[in-house]
């Protein structure tokens, strides 16, 4: 009943919002006011955020191509730092667009999707980049619409950079992790991992983050450079120690809605698909500059890193790639493996030459 009622009120909402697009209304001094107005929501607060700047990219993209004749509404953190309270909003009909983690499809039922969770499944930006803008992220894009009978879709990978630990001591091998509580996302394939390295994984809201650490609720929180800077997480005891394990080169997920993409006209959606692009290349380039200067920021606020090249990564892929292996085998993605596999090696061997 509950999930009928959502759908009823996405189509009213959709329809009350399209209203009028066949007849542009004009402001007082004669311009045309936008006939399309797309909510755009993110759990980003930060005006500094990639997120952030991808959004507001997407409106000035959508307000270029169209001539003026649509525009776009952004809450950057203010409907909610909750992922599934957006993913909510945006099935209700309450926004248009958001940004959400994989991990939120899998309570859909589309397992598949939990694909992009596997830690260590990409080796740098350039092989992500190479598997979600081929044939893989093709193919998951096509089957979280079949599977969710067009109740989402995929209009962009956008990512979240590079996922590190941060905690109260240096990390450098699974070993140095036991028994330690470190704040993870709750992703069944993300928390077995952190379980098989001897860690203790435990949820925490990413807006109460902060004073977790500061007051020893958990030990260490893992994620990346920019994010945790903008959160100050890396001034609090429990976070100043940051060791770049690289475990996660993040996937997320640009979503809107089959009901609203389809409500829209042909020209409509030419704008909507050459904004989302505009808005993707905008979140990936933002995120690529960000990184070394973040790093450089958190460094110079007194955390204390331990580089890539320090840490015991073919230990921590050791744990990983087991984890991969089973999850492949058992939702019937071999294939995927071995082409998101064959990619990275395909990489090393040019980066070699």
């Amino acid at each position: 009943m509950k999930r009928k009622l959502s759908m009823i009120l996405a189509a009213v909402m959709t329809a009350v919002m399209l209203a009028g697009c066949s007849a542009q209304e004009t402001s007082s001094d004669g311009a045309p006011k936008p006939e399309l107005n797309i909510i755009v929501a993110h759990n980003q607060t930060s005006m500094e955020n990639p997120y952030t700047k991808a959004a507001i990219r997407f409106k000035e993209a959508l307000e270029e191509v169209s001539g003026g004749r649509a525009t776009a509404t952004l809450h950057h953190g203010t409907l909610g730092e909750n992922e599934s309270e957006l993913v909510e909003k945006l099935e209700m009909g309450a926004v248009h667009l958001t940004v959400a983690s994989p991990g939120f499809m899998t309570l859909l039922g589309v397992k598949e999707i939990d694909m992009f969770s596997l830690l260590y499944l990409f080796d740098s930006f350039d092989h992500w980049e190479a598997c979600v803008d081929g044939q893989f992220g093709q193919d998951m894009s096509k089957l979280l619409a079949e599977k969710t009978d067009d109740r989402f879709r995929i209009m962009g990978y956008w990512t979240a950079s590079v996922r590190d630990y941060y905690g109260k001591k240096p990390v450098v091998s699974p070993e140095d992790l036991k028994g330690m509580t470190i704040r993870t996302q709750s992703t069944p394939v993300v928390q077995e991992f952190w379980k098989t390295c001897g860690a203790i994984p435990t949820s925490v809201a990413w807006g109460e983050l902060y004073q977790a650490l500061s007051q020893g609720v958990v030990d260490s929180a893992e994620n990346d450079y920019t994010s945790f800077r903008l959160k100050e997480h890396h001034k609090t005891d429990n976070g100043k120690y940051i060791s770049e394990t690289h475990h996660d080169y993040t996937t997320r997920l640009f979503l809107t809605t089959g009901q609203f993409y389809n409500a829209l006209t042909e020209e409509q959606r030419g704008w909507f698909d050459e904004a989302c692009r505009i808005a993707t290349e905008e979140n990936r380039q933002v995120t690529y500059d960000m990184f070394d200067e973040s790093k450089e920021k958190v460094i110079a606020d007194g955390a204390i890193v331990t580089n890539f090249e320090d840490v015991n990564v073919d230990a921590f892929k050791a744990i990983a790639v087991p984890i991969q292996d089973r999850f492949a085998a058992e939702n019937n993605m071999e294939n995927y493996l071995d082409i998101i596999r064959s990619e990275g090696e395909k990489l090393k061997q040019e980066n070699a030459q």
